[in-house]
């Protein structure tokens, strides 16, 4: 009788043995966010990074996904209390903190040219303002395309899971990236090869360069630091660590550069507040909001930031010289500003406004805005909620994708005068259309097809005819040089 009730206690525990949390992270999880939970093509999950994430929330993350992410839900593969044990297990402090201080900065570096020796020329004879850089996610790399006749130059690796996009100096001829681990990389456009890279964190969102071309500044949410590079060899000018008044550390949404300020932006990510960071080395000026900003757009004459979180329901307006908010927008869903584009528009009495648009991350319609009075214009339902909107002075399209959802394979063509929705386009049934980029003349417009056997292909801009399509492995982001540094007011910046 001892023996069975012994026989029953050792079956009942292990019955009932606990999930191994670490075990289950590394079969579903390590993919996206990384051996020790730093984070890769997903976000770091650290409690330090988990702040504005409640325990119940994550729970439900883990089990049905996150919208506007490529985050699956894992309900039918895990039982509840495994999906439980992982969420304790993301709010577990790591057995050693990481860290990535300023000598690991400097460790860090590789000089791979000397670029005063490189020649100061083109070696392609391609127009080297109108060069279209396509990052291909699928097997990391970048295409360099030829914007006149839209054929490949050259296609080259990348470092693991690049993020944000590439932003180019003045000129034209070096561009500088990110990736997700933190490695900042710069690279001669002229003459196709990497310059410098370094790293500069262990989570890393994005990187800006200055207007001047002589800083690099990059945003990070592990460690809670802007990390502030020379432009000519990336070299260590200064870690910013990221604390509030209140002595309260934030992860960086999001730096970009505002030339006419001579200062960089950035949106702090547990913190209400916006930080601009002036080129000459001066301290950073805290604005304080009244929410926080997870992505924002700047107006075109740059006083003026639009920015919303994706937890409220309205967006702020803040005006960067007085530090203030000065309107709310009525944004529904979830807006991704950070998307958004501005163009001259006329109402029924033939005035012309500004207007801006954005897409919507959870919701199927974009938002068009009088910049003049902040309330809306036009609600333009679409078939789902999207990601980017795209276009360029020279057309009369604004371009908007619908990323997520049963209709991800259709690209909306809207009329910027009308604000109707003019033209459907359906590159590839079933795989997702998304970014438009255009050349520099607004000639071609450049649809993403973003499938590991993906595609780019080539309209043109004003028939909406295709004329092309190259093979890529997922493309997503295109970047032109003339478009990016001259400010078009169809693009990101």
């Amino acid at each position: 009788m001892k023996n069975l009730l012994i026989l029953t206690a050792l079956l009942s525990s292990v019955a009932y043995a606990a999930p191994n949390a670490e075990a289950l992270y590394d079969t579903h999880c390590l993919s996206c966010h990384a051996p020790n939970r730093l984070g890769g093509m997903g976000p770091t999950l650290l409690p330090e990074s988990l702040a504005r994430l409640k325990r119940p929330e994550a729970i439900k993350a883990i089990a049905d996904g996150l919208p506007a992410t490529q985050m699956p839900g894992f309900k039918d593969l895990l039982k509840p209390d495994e999906i439980s044990a992982l969420a304790d297990f993301i709010y577990t402090p790591p057995t050693h903190p990481p860290k990535w201080d300023a000598a690991d900065i400097t460790a860090s570096r590789i000089v791979h040219q000397d670029a005063l020796t490189l020649p100061a020329k083109p070696v392609f004879k391609a127009d080297p303002m109108n060069i279209t850089l396509v990052v291909e996610h699928g097997d990391h790399h970048i295409t360099v395309l030829d914007g006149d006749i839209m054929e490949p130059i050259v296609r080259f690796p990348t470092r693991y899971a690049l993020h944000g996009g590439p932003k180019f100096t003045p000129d034209g001829r070096f561009v500088y990236w990110a990736t997700r681990d933190g490695w900042i990389t710069k690279f001669d456009l002229w003459n196709l090869t990497v310059v410098a890279e370094t790293r500069v964190g262990i989570n890393t969102r994005n990187v800006a360069v200055a207007s001047d071309g002589k800083t690099v500044l990059a945003a990070n949410y592990l460690p809670h630091t802007l990390v502030k590079l020379d432009a000519r060899d990336l070299s260590l000018i200064e870690v910013i660590p990221v604390i509030a008044a209140n002595g309260k550390s934030s992860r960086v949404s999001a730096v970009y550069d505002a030339r006419p300020r001579n200062s960089y932006i950035a949106a702090l990510k547990d913190i209400p507040e916006v930080w601009e960071i002036p080129y000459d080395g001066r301290p950073p000026r805290p604005i304080v909001l009244q929410d926080h900003l997870d992505d924002f757009f700047f107006d075109p004459g740059y006083a003026y930031i639009l920015g919303a979180s994706r937890s409220a329901p309205k967006g702020q307006v803040i005006h960067l010289d007085s530090g203030r908010k000065i309107a709310e927008l009525d944004l529904g869903g979830m807006p991704h500003l950070g998307s958004g584009i501005t163009w001259d528009w006329k109402d029924s009495n033939g005035q012309t406004r500004r207007v801006m648009a954005s897409p919507n991350l959870k919701d199927g319609l974009v938002t068009v805005i009088d910049m003049q009075t902040w309330q809306p214009i036009k609600t333009i339902p679409t078939a789902g909620p999207g990601f980017f909107l795209r276009s360029h002075e020279a057309s009369p399209y604004a371009w908007a994708d619908v990323f997520f959802g049963k209709h991800r394979d259709v690209m909306h063509v809207i009329d910027k005068q009308s604000l109707k929705i003019v033209a459907d386009l359906k590159p590839i049934p079933g795989q997702t259309a998304t970014h438009v980029e255009f050349d520099r003349y607004g000639k071609f417009a450049l649809v993403s097809i973003w499938e590991m056997d993906g595609a780019l292909i080539v309209y043109d801009a004003k028939t909406l005819k295709e004329i092309k399509r190259l093979p890529m492995k997922r493309p997503v982001g295109k970047y032109n040089v003339w478009n990016k540094t001259r400010l078009s007011e169809g693009t990101s910046h």
